[in-house]
């Protein structure tokens, strides 16, 4: 399982792009690759843990979960400021 952060997720078109913490290019990430409960949406910044599988038009992040945390990275940034 991989890691990484979402770049951005549009909730209309049902789809974003995800940046894997190891560098590589970026993902594309589908609604229904979302395995969460309820409405299944991403927010840029998010932590998130996810497979890759080869699509027609590249690579696709598939089982994309919240990271552990559940926090993004921005709400961890925040947290730190206000902790100084």
């Amino acid at each position: 399982m991989s890691t990484g952060t979402v770049k951005w997720f549009n909730n209309a078109k049902g789809y974003g792009f995800i940046l894997p913490d190891e560098g590589s290019g970026d993902l594309f990430a589908h609604y229904s690759a979302i395995d969460m409960e309820g409405y299944r949406t991403l927010k840029a910044g998010q932590a998130v843990t996810f497979d890759t599988a080869k699509g027609d038009k590249g690579m696709h992040a598939i089982n994309i979960r919240l990271a552990e945390s559940g926090k993004s990275n921005q709400d961890k940034s925040e947290q730190s400021l206000q902790e100084a």
